[in-house]
């Protein structure tokens, strides 16, 4: 049975930074098509944060385009995401989530593998 664990949340200031990890078991992330991370502020939609496909190309909502990092360690079969510059309005819950759509998708519906989130908090 494959798990997704994320970890790395809590509370930072503005202009902070953290790193989220999400472990995998079960499966190997470089197996998946897609892997990627998403967020959910309350009562908003889940939405697209990066992604990274199974050649290591990496994707980025222009939200975090510059300031979001993404990335893949096979031999601890974790992906990272390193926030920098971090704004009031990262403030959301944050998932890991992995895909074998047949195509590169950054769509939650298209990912089929979820961790259980952990929550980013921004003060300003």
């Amino acid at each position: 049975q494959v798990q997704l664990v994320e970890s790395g949340g809590g509370l930072v200031q503005a202009g902070g930074s953290l790193r989220l990890s999400c472990a995998a078991s079960g499966r190997t992330f470089s197996s998946y098509a897609v892997v990627g991370w998403f967020r959910q502020a309350p009562d908003k939609e889940r939405d697209f944060v990066a992604a990274i496909s199974r050649a290591d190309n990496t994707y980025y909502a222009d939200s975090v385009k510059g300031r979001f990092t993404i990335s893949r360690d096979n031999a601890k079969n974790t992906m990272y995401l390193q926030m920098n510059s971090l704004k009031f309005e990262d403030t959301a819950a944050y998932y890991c989530a992995a895909t074998d759509y047949w195509r590169f998708t950054t769509l939650p519906r298209d990912f089929h593998s979820w961790g259980q989130g952990t929550q980013v908090t921004v003060s300003s």
